[in-house]
């Protein structure tokens, strides 16, 4: 048992264990991984610094790099994502992990510090808070920092942002753009978890509903195709022409966002940026209009506008605050505008992330594999790494695949034979 952490309760260990153990269950790629890496220790001594959502699934990435022989210490990424009883049982592993569902943002920032204290020669980020306090505010540590990886797409985009403007201190490695990542956890994870988080908050019957997906991206694609399935009329805004043309040629409505609001039931933002529904929008919103996010940040939502432009607010459910605005019309919104799939739901799906989290355990082998042979910059996963994570994947359901013959590599490797 670790003596270092800043948990709910210990208590809830066994309940912790328990869902640590059934998510494992759909979780064969990783549990190939863990089961080389006890063998052969790869991360023996290596000290990791991970900032994550402490879920089920998450447990079992940390164990793994843990039973590899990582010297590991973990902090949430989200301040609602966490799931305490597992934090627990990650604590009774002998993993030092800093996280409490619903902490504020002082305890949310001193849980980075805490686990940035441990003078981390690789980085697990989520969303890139982590890396960028380390830079801003502890940069006395980059010198002992071999590499890192990150898992979201916000995190990516701020880290192309500080390799562009010459600020990034070390490799890392964009998980998050490895096929078996966003083909997968960003549609099919996304697109589940996002309406079970809604679902779970409100209550609400989805057929015949108007839901507005902001953004159509791997993420807004899953979102919206479950949204239909589920019977919702779904409009899509986008400001990518070439997305806007993919969503109407998949069958939905695209319009701005100031012509969904006043039609709108329930809006999903998932774009990664900043006040996607903002204060020109909210007067448009229709009375009784749902507000939720499956974006990294809770900026997406202009909540500071949202909250200006009420008259009261009260908490009517657990994780919806319902806002009566100057004109008596109520705005409801969901998780405080954070990831609602992780704030009233449970997260992606173990079968999901799954692959997700192989990419990470394998990226981070990599870059102990090749410490001093990479220049700083944001790499994409290697293409191995990728197709192996799939083939393993594959056969861990029970499927193969066929493979070329001679005669086909060769054909496609020679340009002179044709018609």
């Amino acid at each position: 048992m670790s003596s270092e952490h800043d948990i709910k309760n210990l208590a809830l260990a066994h309940e912790g264990q328990l869902r640590i153990e059934w998510a494992a269950r759909e979780m064969p790629v990783l549990a190939h991984i863990r089961h080389r890496l006890i063998t052969e220790k790869p991360f023996n001594g290596i000290r990791i610094s991970a900032c994550l959502h402490v879920t089920s699934e998450t447990a079992n990435l940390i164990q793994a790099l843990h039973m590899g022989g990582a010297d590991i210490v973990l902090c949430a990424s989200n301040p609602l994502s966490t799931q305490d009883d597992v934090a627990a049982a990650l604590v009774n592993f002998g993993i030092p992990t800093y996280a409490i569902k619903g902490e504020d943002n002082a305890s949310y920032h001193h849980h980075i510090t805490v686990a940035l204290d441990h003078h981390p020669q690789l980085t697990i980020d989520d969303g890139a808070d982590l890396v960028t306090t380390l830079h801003s505010k502890r940069s006395e540590l980059l010198g002992e920092v071999l590499g890192g990886t990150e898992e979201t797409t916000t995190g990516v985009v701020r880290l192309r942002s500080m390799e562009k403007k010459g600020k990034l201190g070390y490799p890392i490695i964009a998980v998050n753009d490895a096929q078996t990542k966003y083909l997968f956890d960003n549609r099919y994870g996304t697109g589940q978890s996002t309406l079970d988080g809604i679902i779970r908050a409100t209550n609400a019957l989805l057929a015949g509903k108007t839901l507005v997906v902001a953004g159509y991206g791997w993420c807004g694609k899953g979102l919206a195709l479950r949204a239909k399935g589920m019977g919702a009329q779904v409009i899509v805004t986008e400001v990518d022409p070439v997305k806007a043309l993919e969503a109407a040629m998949d069958g939905y409505r695209v319009m701005p966002m100031a012509q969904a609001a006043p039609q709108g039931d329930i809006f999903v933002t998932v774009t990664g940026d900043k006040h996607v529904i903002g204060q020109e929008i909210i007067p448009l919103l229709k009375d009784g209009a749902i507000l939720s996010n499956s974006g990294h940040f809770d900026i997406e939502i202009d909540i500071p506008a949202l909250e200006k432009a009420s008259s009261s607010k009260r908490s009517v459910r657990q994780y919806v605050d319902e806002y009566i605005l100057t004109d008596s019309r109520r705005v409801y919104l969901l998780g405080e505008g954070r990831l609602i799939n992780l704030a009233a739901a449970e997260g992606h799906p173990a079968g999901v992330m799954d692959m997700s989290f192989a990419n990470q355990a394998l990226c981070l082998e990599y870059l102990l594999q090749n410490k001093g042979k990479l220049v700083t910059k944001v790499y994409s996963v290697p293409l191995e790494i990728d197709k192996n994570i799939a083939l393993l994947k594959i056969e861990s359901m029970g499927m193969s695949i066929d493979k070329l013959t001679e005669e086909q590599i060769r054909y496609l490797a020679n340009w002179e034979e044709g018609t």
